[in-house]
């Protein structure tokens, strides 16, 4: 890429450039200079990966009552009224400034095309055929990138919060940028990363969620909640050297059977909605029935059946889904699918109100890496490109203090980092290493069915491994910047090796949350199942809190 300067300073950073990050920089008012910063392109996200659609009451027939109820119940008990209302409530005008924004939602005649997924009483699910999320994606890329008031940062990945020491605000990042690193101010900061579903070995969500913004805003004392709740997508194609690709749950909404290798819906054994319960009961039973009938657990596979969907509307509705098969040698015409569960959603997060505000003042959270109280233990099929949306918009009601004025900041030398070269490819194999097993330890004990004891021996493991990885020579290096200190590396493949290091580190940290929030709440409910606790507890009932490696209960808001 060529060298591009950016400022030392902006009103708004805003870092993800999904359908979170995208909105949220659409919605900031015109008048702030905002900067949007992604690790890799602006095309590449979660959200561009978003099958399924959008869920929103606009049917005559629906009511933003229904889909709070269905919210709701999804959510195991665990969502909060008030924050679900208000998704609800404004679904309906934000689908409306998608429309008007060019989103090109599919539609029958003149009114938008509704479809059924499980756990929704009525058809709200609005699509693009099976690419929404590239579709709302592309659209606001092309938005953002006419706005004279943001400036893109690509391939810049954040390392840091930048905290205000005395009064503990949020006044910027560091940045690893064009091979140095380097502090910038802003008003405000809105973290908009997405998920961390890479922290397990099979997941449909792409290489860039590591969770960098749980991570990035865990060590700056933000306050984190319900970060046991995953949700495990029941039907990702499983394939020999296939990544996990999501077959969209409206596949099975428009009429496709989960069936077994002798042909059998074996769905209906489990819960009598059979394809159509809850995403956690159908992983589970796939699961649950994989144990009693695989030899081999790890390619072991169920087959999905699209056959029953007459044919044209399999061509009209899922031709992505058609093409991605047909690559990996599967006509999905005359043969079913063979699928097994991944890791798709993170329900937990960084705690944000209505406003997105976090407990560290200047900082904000948008999206998946926030929890707001929308999903509770087990989100509600299409209400996560929702969530982007509604709350994105919120942003354009920011109340920024100091806007524009330019703040002093010390000038220090700069740092260099050049290690020994023999020393150096240790570090790398060591890295490496670590990156490669991290997501195997944590699928195999902290997936679909965990239970104390594999969990207490994988957060042992896992705090051992962050002591190895703060050895490392390039994390003392890195560990020991102050704030405003820019550093530069005399390395090879500097981008590669940094964004390496980052990750990992970031990884290191969600594995270690995810496990021991796993391990403190003692009970099943939602996306988070125990063998040792099969069932849910009301005295569990309650959101589990972490704040700088400490853990509590926390009563649900009324």
């Amino acid at each position: 890429m060529s060298q591009i300067d950016i400022p030392s300073q902006f009103d708004v950073l805003v870092v993800g450039a999904g359908a979170a990050g995208l909105y949220t920089a659409l919605c900031l008012p015109e008048s702030l200079r905002v900067g949007l910063i992604t690790k890799e392109t602006v095309a590449l996200s979660a959200s561009d990966w978003a099958q399924g659609g959008i869920a929103a009451a606009v049917d005559p027939e629906d009511s933003p009552k229904l889909h709070i109820e269905d919210t709701i119940q999804a959510g195991a008990g665990l969502c909060d009224r008030a924050a679900v209302e208000f998704l609800a409530q404004h679904a309906p005008s934000c689908i409306q400034s998608l429309v008007n924004l060019g989103v090109a939602f599919d539609r029958q005649g003149q009114a938008l095309a509704l479809t059924l997924e499980a756990a929704h009483s009525r058809r709200r699910v609005l699509h693009a055929a099976d690419t929404t999320g590239r579709e709302v994606t592309t659209t606001l890329t092309a938005q953002v990138l006419r706005r004279q008031n943001i400036q893109v940062i690509q391939q810049a990945l954040a390392l840091s919060l930048w905290i205000e020491p005395e009064t503990s605000h949020c006044q910027g990042i560091s940045l690893f940028y064009q091979g140095k690193i380097t502090w910038i101010k802003a008003g405000a900061v809105v973290l908009a990363t997405g998920g961390g579903g890479q922290v397990f070995a099979q997941t449909t969500n792409p290489a860039v969620s590591t969770g960098d913004g749980v991570a990035i805003a865990s060590r700056a004392g933000a306050i984190l909640r319900d970060l046991e709740f995953v949700q495990f997508h029941p039907t990702a194609l499983t394939k020999p050297g296939a990544d996990r690709f999501l077959i969209s749950e409206a596949v099975r909404g428009e009429g496709a059977h989960l069936i077994d290798n002798e042909g059998r819906r074996f769905a209906f054994d489990y819960h009598p909605a059979g394809e159509l319960a809850p995403r956690d009961v159908v992983s589970r039973a796939i699961f649950s029935h994989l144990q009693r009938t695989a030899v081999d657990l790890a390619t072991a596979h169920v087959w999905l059946d699209m056959r029953p969907i007459p044919a044209d509307k399999i061509r009209h509705r899922f031709p992505n889904i058609i093409k991605v098969c047909q690559h990996w040698g599967v006509d999905v015409f005359h043969e079913p699918i063979p699928v097994a569960p991944a890791a798709h959603y993170w329900m937990g997060g960084i705690v944000a109100d209505l406003m997105n505000r976090t407990n560290i003042p200047g900082l904000y959270a948008v999206g998946e890496t926030a929890s707001t109280g929308v999903h509770g233990a087990n989100r509600l099929a299409s209400n996560s490109l929702l969530e982007c949306i509604v709350f994105g918009a919120q942003m354009g009601e920011i109340e920024l203090e100091n806007i524009g004025l330019p703040s002093e900041t010390p000038t220090l030398p700069l740092r260099k980092f050049s290690p020994d070269a023999s020393e150096w490819q240790i570090q790398q194999a060591q890295l490496e290493a670590l990156r490669e097993k991290l997501p195997r330890l944590v699928w195999e004990n902290a997936g679909i069915c965990r239970e104390q004891s594999r969990l207490e021996t994988a957060i042992a493991t896992i705090e051992s491994w962050q002591e190895d990885f703060a050895a490392l020579p390039l994390s003392q290096f890195l560990l020991t910047l102050r704030p405003a200190e820019p550093a530069s590396f005399d390395l090879p493949d500097v981008e590669r090796q940094l964004g390496l290091w980052a990750e990992t580190r970031n990884l290191l940290d969600v594995a270690d949350l995810i496990l021991k929030s796993a391990a403190f709440r003692t009970e099943s409910r939602g996306g988070h199942y125990r063998l040792d606790y099969p069932q849910a507890d009301p005295n569990w009932q309650v959101h589990t809190l972490v704040q700088t490696h400490r853990w509590w209960k926390s009563p649900l808001l009324s």
